[in-house]
């Protein structure tokens, strides 16, 4: 009985020693992070101020009379929701139609999956060529071989922002495509026979079975979009840089100049935890709203 405790303890020990490396990563890299982000978020603690001095709320209070954070937080919002709409509503056709018996079915999936392998600042550097006003402009070019007028895609403050996220929809469409489709191949064809054999038609069969059953990967796709659209930074940055004015700026590219460029690491730490909050929020809204679906469709 003695040895088999000590062979258990011997075993407790082994287990301890992998999981210490990860445990102190990330209370080194996420919670210690985490915690003085939120210290600082109360001080006005800067470049010319190293001495934490504590003023309360005061920098919450500013940021939301802070235009600049305003508009990041604005264009963020409307950047998450386009995406996640666009997105998943070209995916899930995408993923029907090749979700069929095609003989081409698996190079189109690679074709659509492709742009989803690329960095997004390889793709915005890309596609800030492609939608440029000069005269290398691809789109522009077309435009002109066909007598209509240039459109400056990127330097019009009005059209800056939704041309970004047409290049995301291009780039993450196929992603969201592939998901659809392992949910599908998952359906039981069974359902699919007995529907036809009581009359029911595409239309009927698509929204009776396949969209109810879509729900799983409905719920993490459009999730993930808005996640990853409100935390859009990379694309911003390789395409306009924020601009023209401030007309692109996301929530982490304010916050990046406000906490880094600026130094203001007090404000800046505001910022990331009123920024934290709102994905909290927004995720869980979105969770709710979901369920509430799936429990109507189900």
């Amino acid at each position: 009985m003695i040895k088999l405790n000590g062979f258990q303890w011997r075993k407790e020990l082994i287990f301890i020693a992998f999981v210490l490396p990860a445990l102190f990563g990330y209370l080194l890299f996420y919670m210690y992070p985490l915690v003085v982000t939120f210290v600082y978020s109360f001080t006005d603690l800067s470049l010319y101020k190293p001495k934490l001095n504590f003023i309360g709320i005061r920098n919450f209070t500013h940021l939301f009379r802070d235009d600049s954070a305003i508009v990041g937080i604005k264009n963020s919002i409307i950047y998450a929701i386009a995406m996640t709409i666009l997105q998943n509503a070209l995916a899930i056709p995408l993923a029907v139609a090749l979700n069929r018996p095609l003989k081409t079915k698996n190079i189109l999936r690679l074709v659509f999956f492709a742009p989803a392998v690329l960095s997004p600042l390889v793709v915005g550097f890309l596609w800030s060529y492609i939608m440029s006003a000069t005269d290398y402009g691809l789109i522009n070019q077309g435009l002109k071989a066909i007598g209509l007028s240039e459109i400056n895609w990127l330097g019009n403050p009005k059209l800056a922002l939704y041309s970004i996220i047409i290049t995301q929809v291009w780039q993450w469409t196929g992603y969201a495509m592939v998901i659809y489709l392992a949910n599908l191949q998952g359906i039981s064809k069974e359902l699919y026979e007995a529907a036809y054999i009581d009359g029911a038609n595409s239309r009927v069969i698509f929204w009776k079975i396949t969209l109810p059953l879509l729900i799983p990967s409905i719920s993490f796709n459009t999730v993930m979009s808005m996640i990853g659209g409100l935390k859009a930074f990379d694309i911003v940055f390789a395409m306009t840089g924020g601009g023209p004015g401030h007309s692109t700026e996301t929530i982490v590219m304010t916050l990046m100049n406000k906490g880094i460029s600026e130094s203001q690491f007090g404000y800046g730490s505001a910022f990331a935890v009123v920024f934290s909050l709102l994905i909290i929020l927004i995720a869980a809204v979105q969770m709710k709203i979901l369920k509430r679906w799936e429990d109507k469709l189900l």
